[in-house]
Order: structure tokens, then C-alpha cells, then sequence
């Protein structure tokens, strides 16, 4: 009898889950900038976050609470663990990458962006290189019509994997930040240079937004206006 099945279905991603819940509620989170995503939902419209595949545990948790979201997932092994475990979530899992199933995935993706779904996406993931800008980002802004908001998580005390990206896990009731960068608009239509242009601005200003954030860590002063009073919103 073949388990694979089951443990790739439900035993791994209900365990998976619940120890990164276990983590996250530890931790003491705040946002930082806020208006760079609410002033996009305030005006009725839908957004693609974006982020590092090495970032993105402190998100799996926090943007439960900003459904509806869907997210493009390979349609490998691997892919169908992290698909059930979008779906525990609430997520919508659109399966397909630049290698197989991409077409039809942006097909649905766009379909979902029409019906007010944002959309995540790991511009480096599944497997790098690590903070290289894929160009399947950008030709899922051009088809879903939405801007991109440079999602930034860092850590004050965190593990780092020994895997390819140096994954990071904010330590057991670590301080986390989570920064939204201003939105970057994708036309629909861009000649070969302009894409690479574009991509190349998407890579260097996320590159610079998480260098930025992770230096506010050595600012007390900044630390301090973050983390002060009950407030979970600040604007640096």
C-alpha cells in the first residue's frame, strides 16, 4: 500500500502547520508602513504581494488574515505538499510554472484577480537563485493587471536553515517586522529591453528594502517608535 499519498496530503501539512503556528504566536509582529498596501484595498482593488522565498515564514500565519489570496504553485511533489497547506490556510492554490501548466495557471490567475483575489507570489522560489527577480512575476502583473507590493519581513532574533536561500525562522518570541514597499506598476505591453528593465527594478528595489528593514534593528530609537504602545501600524 502506497502512504505517500496520504503523508504528502494530510500528515505533513497538518504537522507543518501547526508548528508554524506554534512559532508565530510567540512573536511580537508589527507592520510598517501600512499605506502602501491599505490606500490599494481602501480604493477597491486587489494587489500581488511579493517576497524572498527566504522571508516568507513570518507571512504564512499574518496573511491568513487577508483572504481572499491565491498563489501560483508548481505542479511537482513538492508543490502539492505546499498546496495543501495553502489550503488549510484558505488560499486558493493556482498550479503551474514557467516549465508546465504556466499558461493555463496565469489563465486562472486572472480570472481570480477579476473576481478581487490579491495575489502572493515568491519571486525567487522554488529553488533560486536566491534574490534573482524571475521573470514570472512580472508576466503575472501584466496579466493580472495589478500592482506589485514588495512584502518585507525581518527578525530581531532568528534561525537560518542551511539550505540554499539561508531560510529564515524568527526565534521563539523574536520581535518581527513586516514592511510594505510602495506598489510597482507592470505595463502590458514591454519590448525585451523594457521587461528586463523592469525586472531588474523590481530585484534592486526589494534587495534594498530588506537591507533597509534589517538595519532598523541597530536603530533603538527606531526599534522603539516601532514596538512602543499598542499601536501595530507605523510609518517610518
Amino acid at each position: 500500500m502506497d502512504l505517500t499519498p496520504l503523508l504528502y496530503r494530510h500528515i505533513l501539512p497538518h504537522a507543518g502547520l501547526f508548528i508554524v503556528k506554534m512559532i508565530s504566536f510567540t512573536h511580537r509582529t508589527r507592520i510598517v508602513d501600512p499605506e502602501n498596501e491599505r490606500d490599494i484595498i481602501d480604493h477597491g482593488k486587489s494587489l500581488i504581494y511579493i517576497s524572498w522565498h527566504q522571508r516568507f515564514f513570518p507571512g504564512i500565519t499574518f496573511f491568513a488574515k487577508r483572504k481572499p489570496i491565491a498563489i501560483m504553485i508548481s505542479q511537482s511533489r513538492d508543490g502539492d505538499l505546499a498546496a495543501q497547506g495553502v489550503k488549510m490556510l484558505g488560499w486558493e492554490p493556482v498550479r503551474g510554472s514557467s516549465t508546465r501548466g504556466g499558461r493555463e495557471a496565469l489563465g486562472k490567475l486572472k480570472e481570480l484577480a477579476i473576481e478581487g483575489y490579491k495575489i502572493g507570489h515568491i519571486v525567487d522560489g522554488p529553488k533560486g537563485p536566491f534574490g534573482v527577480v524571475k521573470p514570472g512575476l512580472l508576466k503575472i502583473a501584466q496579466v493580472a493587471g495589478l500592482p506589485i507590493v514588495p512584502t518585507i519581513t525581518s527578525a530581531q532574533k532568528k534561525w537560518c536553515m542551511k539550505s540554499w536561500d539561508r531560510f529564515m525562522v524568527p526565534k521563539l518570541f523574536s520581535r518581527v517586522i513586516i514592511r510594505f514597499g510602495t506598489p510597482i506598476t507592470i505595463p502590458k505591453d514591454l519590448n525585451d529591453d523594457d521587461f528586463e528593465m523592469k525586472r531588474r527594478l523590481v530585484e534592486e528595489r526589494l534587495k534594498a528594502l530588506y537591507d533597509d528593514t534589517d538595519l532598523i534593528w541597530n536603530d533603538p530609537e527606531k526599534v522603539k517608535k516601532i514596538f512602543s504602545g499598542r499601536e501595530n501600524r507605523v510609518r517610518l
